[in-house]
């Protein structure tokens, strides 16, 4: 884990996902992207629900929406897809690691954002690869 003077979050962490894990198994980079068809150099995370509920409604999947409670086995950074274009000082708490990231649990229950909030955000993603701007810097 990061040094104790260097931690940029204290968590807890959440991964949002479609994948269906089990307690003790790890999420790593070099597997396909919930969001683009290609590998991800790194594995995302959150220290927020609403971040997390993000990454499972978005995950491309027809699978059962899940979050994950997720500890970052190494060091982790901030994600810049998000601080550095989105919404500089990192206030939706997302991270990314080259480490693995292992499941602590599962959120048995939590409120999906409503389908209305949910279609508008697809609408936009829709829009901004559209315009070639939905890139992630991975």
């Amino acid at each position: 884990m990061n040094d104790k003077k260097d931690v940029l979050d204290n968590g807890p962490f959440f991964h949002g996902t479609k994948a269906e894990l089990k307690i003790g198994d790890l999420l790593e980079p070099q597997y396909l992207s919930n969001y683009q068809d290609k590998k991800s150099n790194y594995i995302y995370f959150t220290a927020t629900l609403n971040a997390a509920k993000w990454g499972a409604e978005l995950a491309r999947s027809e699978s059962k929406e899940r979050i994950y409670i997720v500890e970052p086995l190494g060091d982790f950074e901030n994600d810049p897809n998000l601080t550095d274009k989105k919404f500089p000082g990192n206030p939706t708490r997302s991270y990314r690691s080259k480490s693995p990231l292992k499941i602590i649990a599962e959120l048995s229950s939590w409120e999906r954002h409503s389908d209305e909030e949910i279609n508008h955000m697809l609408a936009s993603l829709k829009k901004l690869t559209e315009e070639g701007k939905y890139v992630i810097y991975d």
